[in-house]
């Protein structure tokens, strides 16, 4: 069996990660809807069940909500940059680099929740995202 491409460890690592919020959020979440004697109404509209709690609980789910977005993205032009044989060297180290930004983001939001602070990782994440889709595009369609 051939080695795998370099590109699937990030992948893994940031599926790993979206798990690690989740569970973050759960921790924190279950307890404060306790705390404020959420009722578990199916009637609810979406968002409103959770709206009365704290921000700092409220952020871990916005961040939860965020890595199901974009990174799929991600994830599917790092699987297309593996199945091409693509996913070594620059594909690699940019993968790397869009999981340890949307790490920091998701530190970022899950904290302070500085705006400012998430578009620039936000904006630097999405690069390296543009990058492994003109690797993957150049290649596909040379």
């Amino acid at each position: 069996m051939a080695d795998p491409a370099p590109i699937l460890a990030p992948v893994v690592a940031l599926i790993g990660w979206s798990l690690v919020m989740w569970v973050w959020l759960y921790a924190t979440r279950l307890p404060a809807m306790r705390a404020a004697h959420v009722a578990l109404d199916p009637t609810v509209p979406p968002g409103q069940l959770t709206a009365g709690l704290p921000p700092q609980v409220r952020w871990k789910a916005d961040n939860y909500n965020h890595l199901m977005e974009q990174p799929t993205l991600f994830y599917a032009v790092a699987l297309v940059l593996a199945l091409i044989g693509q996913g070594s060297g620059t594909a690699a180290t940019l993968a790397w680099a869009y999981v340890v930004l949307r790490i920091i983001h998701s530190l970022v939001q899950a904290t302070v929740n500085n705006i400012m602070a998430r578009f620039i990782l936000f904006v630097l994440s999405s690069l390296c995202l543009v990058g492994l889709t003109v690797i993957a595009g150049c290649f596909l369609f040379n």
